[in-house]
């Protein structure tokens, strides 16, 4: 343990044990996704309080909670992973029960999203016992705060769909692969996938017919060689190869940016709303617009915002926003 995580246990400490922590309860940690500052104050706090830690993999587990100066006895650490989660779940049930408190951490990130933990928390809550959650580093939406592929398109009369859809890892198989990727092609909202390195060349190509779509690849987030880079989807392959075979190791997020909406695909009511929403800026100020717009027509206030937004920088309008 070096002494900078030394002080980090005394600050996680310090900010952290004021707030009560119930016991019979399984505590769902994330942890670093490569780099181990990333840790959570409370996480840390929790790691040492709990009486058991869960994890998918107990020698990783080990060597990640001595890296911060937590020991933990062998029998103090239970694996649950996805090939005996549904067993294990019973052990870790039994343990709160006996009013233990229990910490699950995956390998790597949030438990129980990609990784194994889903069904760990069912059987807890199933037993009428508490499930709490220490949330953290996600690669999720580590991707999605650093690919622009969340903000609203271009014209105000073709605002994207809002929010993303979380895919995960499409299928092996190629005929089903290749289901899921035209799929994709029609999706309006933005879709984040996960790969492997042994298989992000294929995923490369099976997402070639895409054309020009946007795509972001995030490799290796927050660790020594992380690279980020958003370019067209045909281009893909291309760019993993340009350095040989470097990039294509470590474990991949792929956001898959939305399809643009055609001409004509808002709803009525959105179309209502932008009407009458030209006729308000006028006169008002965006945010009174916007919640008249809305109430008068019934489309979505977030799209009427940024279509207001979109309409004042169309206009070179410069005035105040609110």
């Amino acid at each position: 343990m070096s002494a900078s995580f030394a002080s980090a246990l005394s600050a996680a400490r310090d900010a952290a044990a004021a707030q009560h922590y119930p016991q019979g309860a399984l505590y769902v940690v994330a942890t670093p996704i490569g780099n181990l500052a990333d840790i959570t104050l409370r996480a840390l706090h929790v790691l040492q309080l709990a009486d058991a830690v869960a994890c998918e993999d107990t020698r990783h587990t080990q060597a990640l909670l001595r890296a911060y100066g937590i020991d933990k006895a062998s029998a103090q650490c239970m694996a649950v992973h996805q090939h005996n989660e549904a067993e294990a779940a019973q052990a870790v049930v039994q343990r709160l029960q006996r009013g233990e408190r229990v910490a699950y951490v995956s390998d790597a990130g949030t438990p129980g999203v990609s990784d194994p933990g889903a069904r760990l928390v069912a059987a807890v809550q199933a037993a009428g016992l508490r499930a709490l959650p220490l949330p953290g580093a996600s690669s999720v939406t580590a991707a999605l705060s650093v690919a622009g592929a969340l903000a609203a398109g271009p014209a105000a009369h073709q605002p994207l769909a809002g929010g993303f859809l979380f895919a995960g890892f499409l299928p092996t198989r190629s005929a089903e692969r290749h289901a899921a990727v035209q799929a994709l092609a029609a999706e309006h909202r933005c879709t984040v996938l996960l790969e492997a390195p042994h298989r992000i060349t294929e995923l490369a190509a099976a997402l070639e017919p895409l054309g020009d779509r946007p795509v972001t690849l995030a490799r290796e987030i927050t660790k020594q060689f992380e690279e980020i880079a958003t370019l067209p989807a045909r281009t893909l392959a291309d760019w993993l190869q340009a350095e040989g075979t470097s990039r294509t190791r470590g474990e991949f997020v792929v956001v898959v940016h939305p399809a643009p909406a055609p001409e004509g695909d808002a709803s009525p009511a959105t179309t209502a709303g932008l009407r009458a929403l030209r006729l308000l800026l006028a006169e008002l100020p965006v945010k009174t617009a916007v919640r008249l717009a809305a109430e008068i027509s019934g489309a979505p206030r977030n799209t009427l915002y940024d279509a207001a937004l979109a309409m004042k920088k169309e206009n070179g309008r410069e005035d105040d926003a609110g």
